[in-house]
């Protein structure tokens, strides 16, 4: 018997190199898994990898093992910015060793890339341990995050709160996004959250995140009616927001929920989430996911107890000052 030393390392490939039935394989099995871990739909991201590897447009690498391609990950560029749009590696060929090797490859790129010095990701799918070494470590920052799920039989027994302020709840209009924007940037100053994603740090950011949002399916379809705004009644303007994409057909995901720091504490937010997610539910969606960061502790009792339940952990990585 060969030694486990001896067992043969897998081998990175370029995407545009990899025959595009390969590929197709593995995005219908991550459709799957998708389905089946998260209760999400991506078959519509899966469609539009497949067309930019058809184009060979996609940039990223893939991890090959003998005959057989066992992950993939493509990376896009934004002005400054290097994203990882997804990563892969397949259950059954699952180890560290082989995530990293991957990994490795994609980040290696974009470091290289002329014009990039910042690379965010947040890895859904990846499995490795929160202790495991990662790539360039010099430069890397890990945010593991929770993908929470409520049911719907908890949306439908959530009682009202009053609210401590002259707020009210109304839905979202197309009126709404600028103050918005200035919502977000407000609500995330020196927020976690801002360190995994920038556009959080600035209005310009903020509308642009708001942007992909309502107009792209990368978190869902926007689902305006399930959508709503604060309006405090003093200044007419929004203080807070809460956004609700569809993500197949029997779930949703809330994209977006903030509220300004004077209003944290007064029951807005929770009059926010409480207003969408019951919009879903007589929408016919069965349930509704979320994600918050795990630093994010007083954001996580909050929605364990609104009703939202752990179901999924996962990185969000970044690489900077390279």
């Amino acid at each position: 018997m060969a030694a486990l030393s001896d067992a043969p390392l897998p081998v990175v490939v370029e995407l545009s190199e990899t025959p595009a039935n390969e590929l197709n394989r593995l995005l219908e099995e991550e459709i799957d898994v998708w389905d089946t871990d998260l209760s999400w739909d991506f078959r519509p991201s899966s469609e539009l990898v497949r067309r930019f590897a058809q184009m060979q447009s996609l940039q990223g690498f893939g991890l090959r093992l003998g005959d057989e391609l066992i992950g993939y990950s493509y990376q896009v560029c934004d002005e400054r910015k290097g994203l990882i749009g997804d990563f892969y590696v397949r259950p059954t060929r699952f180890s560290p060793s082989n995530e990293l090797i991957l990994l490795n490859a994609v980040v290696g790129n974009l470091i290289r890339t002329p014009g990039v010095r910042r690379i965010e990701s947040q890895l859904m799918l990846m499995r490795s341990p929160s202790a495991l070494p990662l790539p360039f470590p010099d430069w890397v920052t890990r945010h593991d995050r929770y993908f929470m799920e409520i049911s719907r039989e908890s949306i439908v027994a959530l009682a009202p709160r009053p609210i401590s302020q002259r707020v009210r709840i109304q839905g979202w209009t197309d009126k709404a996004q600028e103050e918005a924007a200035h919502v977000i940037s407000a609500s995330y100053k020196g927020h976690v959250d801002s360190e995994i994603n920038d556009q959080y740090r600035s209005i310009p950011g903020a509308r642009r995140f708001l942007t992909n949002i309502v107009r792209y399916p990368g978190c869902g379809r926007f689902c305006p009616p399930a959508s709503f705004v604060a309006i405090d009644e003093h200044t007419g303007k929004v203080c807070g927001i809460c956004l609700s994409s569809t993500v197949s057909q029997r779930s949703a995901h809330i994209t977006q929920v903030c509220v300004l720091p004077a209003l944290r504490g007064t029951g807005v937010g929770y009059e926010l989430l409480r207003a969408s997610v019951q919009k879903l539910a007589d929408l016919g969606y069965q349930s509704v996911s979320l994600t918050v960061t795990c630093m994010n502790v007083n954001a996580i009792r909050m929605y364990e107890a609104f009703g939202f339940r752990q179901r999924w952990r996962f990185p969000a990585l970044v690489w900077e000052n390279f």
